[in-house]
């Protein structure tokens, strides 16, 4: 049944520049064009929608605004031919969240050509529980599984109790990889030895000798989540041939590195850009994601809370406190 009105975390901007949010009813007349409404039922929180939240201009440019890079739910009304009613779908990435109200709502309409049928063997929240994080990873993956073996030697994994690094570490180690996690929060090797991660190093070590052009060959492959000198010295480490993905910039955006990896010992650096992936990969993703790449420990990477208490979450994400994923159940 449709209604008007629906919930949503509002970001809203005051006089003296100051932000704050709070749970708000909102008109369905408020929600942009589209040819797809749909019916949030689960979200989930990205470092994308905490520094949203925060009022952060270089993720969103206007507020009042509702966050929320992720939704998955049911189609309420479609005027294009590939959704009826009833549909269940994922919408992730695009502008949704970003300048386009969010999933932080209980109500999006968004183009077709953003929607995607949810996959089959995923429930609308588990397929949150992966989100655009676990979608960064697997497009990560893909790239690490075309160039590099399991018997090649260990895979690197920055930020391995974030979103992202939690899930490329659980499906790498599915794949049979032998996986090093990088990560300096408390209770990391426990978390992370759930996931079948052979070894965790501090950042610190990670990091040694960053003045040197090369450093010891290392790595087989990385997954970097985290950006600046983590980066460039999982660049400098890694063995000829190998291949580094880099999905992430919260520790910096430069990267200060000489040719000598790429020219040496021909290493590669592709990145990842999860928001514009086209439809017909993002579609190869996650079926993998729902079938090969699944990975029992994902039950224990996230919990579930309501829209209610989502605040404290962006504020530890904000701090740097999590792990795992937080999925946000838009019905409670």
């Amino acid at each position: 049944m449709q209604h008007d009105t629906y919930k949503a975390l509002v970001v809203e901007e005051a006089a003296d520049g100051a932000y704050t949010r709070g749970i708000r009813t909102r008109p369905v007349s408020s929600l942009p064009a589209g040819e797809v409404l749909v019916r949030v039922g689960y979200s989930s929180l990205n470092h994308k929608d905490a520094l949203c939240a925060s009022g952060n201009k270089g993720v969103t440019k206007r507020y009042p605004h509702t966050p929320g890079i992720d939704a998955a739910g049911v189609v309420e009304d479609s005027r294009a031919a590939a959704f009826r009613r009833g549909d269940r779908v994922i919408v992730s990435g695009y502008d949704l969240g970003m300048n386009t109200p969010g999933g932080f709502g209980q109500l999006i309409r968004v183009p077709a050509g953003w929607v995607l049928p949810l996959p089959a063997g995923l429930t609308l929240e588990q397929s949150m529980a992966l989100g655009t994080a676990g979608f960064t990873a697997g497009m990560s993956v893909y790239k690490i599984i075309a160039t590099v073996a399991p018997d090649q030697g260990d895979i690197l994994v920055t930020g391995a109790t974030g979103g992202v690094g939690s899930i490329a570490a659980g499906i790498l180690c599915r794949l049979g990889y032998a996986v090093v996690g990088m990560s300096g929060k408390a209770g990391a090797g426990e978390f992370l030895a759930r996931l079948g991660v052979t070894e965790v190093i501090p950042r610190e070590q990670a990091v040694q000798d960053m003045e040197r052009p090369m450093l010891k060959a290392r790595w087989a492959g990385v997954v970097d989540t985290v950006g600046g000198d983590v980066l460039a010295a999982a660049v400098k480490a890694t063995r000829p041939l190998g291949l580094v993905t880099c999905c992430g910039n919260v520790a910096s955006p430069r990267l200060d590195l000489t040719v000598y990896p790429f020219i040496l010992r021909g290493v590669t650096l592709a990145g990842i850009d999860s928001q514009n992936c086209p439809m017909t990969h993002r579609q190869v993703i996650w079926d993998r994601l729902a079938g090969e790449w699944r990975f029992d420990a994902l039950a224990g990477l996230y919990d579930t809370v309501p829209l209610e208490t989502l605040g404290e979450r962006i504020d530890a994400m904000l701090r740097g406190a999590l792990k795992g994923r937080t999925v946000v159940d838009m019905g409670r």
